[in-house]
C-alpha cells in the first residue's frame, strides 16, 4: 500500500499484529466511515494463524498492509496527458499549455521516451533555428509539424511509484531538473512529479489502535500525522506534532473500547464485524479469564455476541464460550510454525533501566509440548535478540487451559534474578498463574530491572 492522494485516514495497529489489533483497526475504520470520514483499516505486518482463521471463518478480507509511514512517489505522482514520439509538436504544445509547462512523451509500450519542458523547448528552438538567416525565416507552422520527440529531454530521472522519497532525496537534491518520471515495476509510465513536492510530500494520516509506543508502531511514523490513539496498554512516550485525542483505558482489549464507541454512536456492528471484534476481545482476555478482564469487557462481549450470533451469520448458534474456544485453539500450538515464526509473531519491544528488550508470547493447550521444541525456540530467541540489537529477549509460553506460563530467557540479566518465578532444571522459569504479558509479566520485569 502506498500513497495518500485521497486523504485517507489509515487506522492501524502494532507491528506483529494480533487478533485484537486487527479487529480494533477494522472496527474503528468502519465507525469512522459511518461518521463521514475516509477511513481505511490497515495492518502493520503479516497475520498470525489465529487472526487468519478468524477472518477466513467470518468471510472477511484482511486489511491493507501498511508497513511504514514514509511517503512514496505514488503520493506525489500526477498522471499528465501524454503524446507519442512521432506526434507533431503542435499536439505536444497543447499538452504543455494545459499542464503549465510539461508534456510526457511515451512510447507505444507505455515506457517514457522523453519529457518536453519549457527548457527543452527553448533548447529545441535554439538548435532548430540557430542564427542561420534561412532557418530564422522558418514558419511557425513548419515548426509545429515537426515530431514532438525532437523537443524532448531524454535524460530525466525515473523513480518507481513504490519507492520511498526519503531513500533518493539526496540524489534529487543534486539534480538540476525539476520534473521527474514516476513509473511502475515494469518501467511503464505512471505519472510526473515535481521537485517542490518531493521536498514537501503529503504526510499519511494515522489513527493508532492497540499500541502507543514508537517501538511497536510502523516504521518512520515520525513522517506521518498521528490523529488519535485508542489503546489499553501502558503509556510509551509517543510524541505528536499537534494535540490529539488519546484513549488509554483499563480494559482487557482494544476491541472493548471500539465496541463501546460503536454503541455510544447508537449503532450496531454488522454480524461479521461484530464476530471479529468478539474474537479480538476473547483472544486478549483468554475468553474473559485473564486478570486483565474487567466488567466492561464482559458487558461488551455479551453485546457483540448479541450482534454476531444471529441467524444467517457465520456465528449463528455459537456462544461466547464455544466461539472463544475455537478462536483460542486456532492460535495455539508449537508444531504448526517454525521457531523463528513463533518468537516473532507476537513480539513487543520495551525499554527500561537503560536496557532494550523484547517479550514474545505464544499460547498452547499444554506446556508438555514445550520440551520437544525448547532448544529450537531458545536458538531462535537468541537470533531474534541479536538481529534487533536487544539486551535480552523473553518468550512467554502460556498454557491457556491451566492458566500458567513458562518463560525462556536469552541470557542471565543483572536484576532479573529478582523475578518471583522458580527456575527449572531446563533453564526456563515457571510462572504459575501468569497469563498476561501486560498486567502480570511486564510489571514483574520492570520491577526487577529498576530494582
Amino acid at each position: 500500500m502506498t500513497g495518500n492522494k485521497d486523504n485517507a485516514i489509515y487506522v492501524v495497529g502494532h507491528i506483529n499484529p494480533d487478533t485484537d489489533s486487527i479487529a480494533a483497526a477494522m472496527g474503528y475504520a468502519w465507525l469512522l466511515r459511518d461518521q463521514g470520514q475516509n477511513a481505511v483499516a490497515a495492518r502493520a505486518g503479516h497475520l498470525n494463524p489465529q487472526t487468519t482463521w478468524v477472518l477466513e471463518h467470518l468471510g472477511i478480507e484482511p486489511p491493507v498492509l501498511l508497513t511504514d509511514a514514509s511517503p512514496r512517489f505514488s503520493s506525489i505522482s500526477h498522471r499528465l496527458n501524454t503524446a507519442a514520439p512521432d506526434d507533431p509538436l503542435r499536439e505536444v504544445w497543447a499538452i504543455v499549455s494545459r499542464t503549465g509547462g510539461v508534456a510526457p512523451i511515451v512510447d507505444s509500450d507505455g515506457k517514457p521516451y522523453g519529457l518536453v519542458t519549457v527548457l527543452s523547448l527553448f533548447d529545441f528552438l535554439s538548435r532548430t533555428l540557430g542564427t542561420h538567416p534561412r532557418r530564422e525565416e522558418m514558419r511557425v507552422g513548419e515548426l509545429m509539424d515537426m515530431p514532438g520527440h525532437e523537443a524532448a529531454d531524454n535524460n530525466v530521472l525515473q523513480f518507481q511509484a513504490s519507492t520511498r522519497i526519503r531513500d533518493v532525496l539526496n540524489r534529487i537534491l543534486r539534480e538540476e531538473g525539476t520534473d521527474f518520471w514516476v513509473v511502475d515495476e515494469s518501467g511503464r509510465y505512471v505519472g510526473i512529479c515535481y521537485h517542490r513536492e518531493v521536498l514537501n510530500p503529503p504526510r499519511l494520516q494515522l489513527v493508532l489502535v492497540d499500541h502507543n509506543e514508537p517501538g511497536q508502531a510502523i516504521a518512520f511514523i515520525d513522517e506521518a500525522d498521528v490523529l488519535e490513539i485508542v489503546d489499553h496498554h501502558r503509556l510509551g512516550n509517543m510524541s505528536t506534532r499537534m494535540p490529539i485525542r488519546f484513549t488509554a483505558d483499563v480494559v482487557g482489549s482494544t476491541s472493548t473500547l471500539i465496541t463501546e464507541r460503536i454503541y455510544d454512536a447508537g449503532l450496531s456492528a454488522p454480524p461479521k464485524l461484530a464476530g471479529l471484534l468478539l474474537a479480538g476481545l476473547l483472544s486478549d482476555t483468554l475468553i474473559l479469564t485473564s486478570p486483565t478482564t474487567t466488567e466492561r469487557d464482559r458487558e461488551e462481549a455479551a453485546r457483540l455476541a448479541r450482534w454476531a450470533c444471529v441467524a444467517g451469520s457465520p456465528l449463528a448458534g455459537e456462544t461466547i464460550q464455544s466461539y472463544g474456544e475455537k478462536v483460542i485453539s486456532a492460535g495455539t500450538g508449537l508444531g504448526t510454525r517454525t521457531a523463528e515464526e513463533i518468537v516473532s509473531a507476537d513480539l513487543k519491544l520495551y525499554e527500561a533501566a537503560a536496557m532494550h528488550f523484547g517479550v514474545a508470547q505464544v499460547e498452547v493447550t499444554s506446556l508438555v509440548e514445550l520440551d520437544e521444541h525448547l532448544n529450537d525456540l531458545l536458538e531462535a530467541l537468541i537470533k531474534l535478540r541479536d538481529a534487533k540489537g536487544l539486551n535480552f529477549a523473553v518468550l512467554m509460553v502460556t498454557d491457556v487451559v491451566r492458566g500458567s506460563s513458562r518463560l525462556l530467557l536469552t541470557s542471565d540479566v543483572p536484576g532479573l534474578g529478582g523475578l518471583p518465578y522458580a527456575k527449572l532444571p531446563d533453564g526456563t522459569l515457571r510462572a504459575a498463574g501468569v497469563v498476561s504479558r501486560k498486567k502480570q509479566l511486564l510489571p514483574a520485569l520492570l520491577s526487577a530491572l529498576e530494582g
